[in-house]
């Protein structure tokens, strides 16, 4: 594992980090639109990313199957649904704006749920940082170093409005502001975890990496239906959060293009 991967895995939690300490710096909570436009700019680079940096590397690298080369993004992609379907049913979590706590029932602080909401959906974004990384490091032709990259930075973009959004409403509810922040940062130390550990079983990765691909597409596309759509139509209806939408989805698009 070289210096640039290591730095490559962290730079998702730079952008949570950065989007936390907005709780250091503003003394109000964010407007309501302006939260609604953070979720669909994040909407709209998962999908981005999901599609250029996964399911099209996916389906690239199974082109020797001929005909049948959609296989294992089909059966990545579903699992990958499937298993944060299962995640989102047993893990007790809270989402922003809600007062009905989802999964298993659970005697915890309504902090920590809010936080273990987040943390399920950081799991994919880590797990697909440290699958393409290996995929990189194997010497596929699919996925270069500048494409790996890509896709890191493209989920700290969409990690810093995620780490503000985390962060202000804690401090509103009267958490001191560097517990906050550091709620914040806790919510996002899962991704470099996750792609640390996916990336130290290179050797069981490579050979599964089409599934693995399109496994972290479908873990993110679900965190986007299920959560983001959801929850930045909430309330008057408005364009700005399908403008912001349209917005991050280009914004990886492009990024993911010019430098994969």
């Amino acid at each position: 594992m070289n210096l640039q991967m290591i730095q490559g895995m962290f730079i998702p939690l730079i952008g949570t980090v950065l989007g936390s300490a907005c709780v250091l710096f503003l003394k109000k909570q964010l407007h309501q639109r302006i939260h609604h436009a953070f979720i669909g700019f994040a909407a709209g680079v998962m999908v981005a990313a999901s599609i250029w940096s996964l399911l099209i590397p996916a389906i690239d690298q199974s082109d020797y199957m001929g005909f049948w080369s959609f296989i294992p993004a089909f059966v990545g992609f579903w699992c990958g649904i499937l298993c944060l379907l299962i995640m989102d049913r047993t893990i007790p979590h809270l989402h922003q704006g809600s007062d009905h706590p989802e999964g298993r029932s659970a005697n915890m602080r309504k902090t920590t749920m809010l936080v273990l909401a987040v943390t399920l959906h950081n799991i994919p974004e880590g797990m697909a940082v440290g699958v393409v990384f290996a995929g990189w490091m194997s010497g596929s032709t699919s996925i270069t170093f500048a494409g790996a990259l890509a896709l890191a930075i493209g989920i700290a973009i969409q990690n810093f409005p995620e780490g503000a959004i985390i962060s202000m409403p804690l401090k509103s509810e009267g958490m001191n502001k560097k517990s906050a922040f550091g709620y914040g940062v806790l919510s996002g130390i899962v991704e470099p975890i996750s792609a640390f550990v996916t990336i130290l079983a290179a050797n069981i990765v490579i050979p599964i990496l089409p599934y693995l691909l399109s496994f972290a597409a479908g873990a993110m596309l679900y965190v986007v239906i299920e959560e983001l759509i959801p929850e930045m139509s909430v309330g008057k209806h408005v364009n700005l959060p399908t403008v912001c939408f349209a917005i991050g989805f280009s914004m990886m698009m492009v990024l993911d293009v010019a430098l994969g």
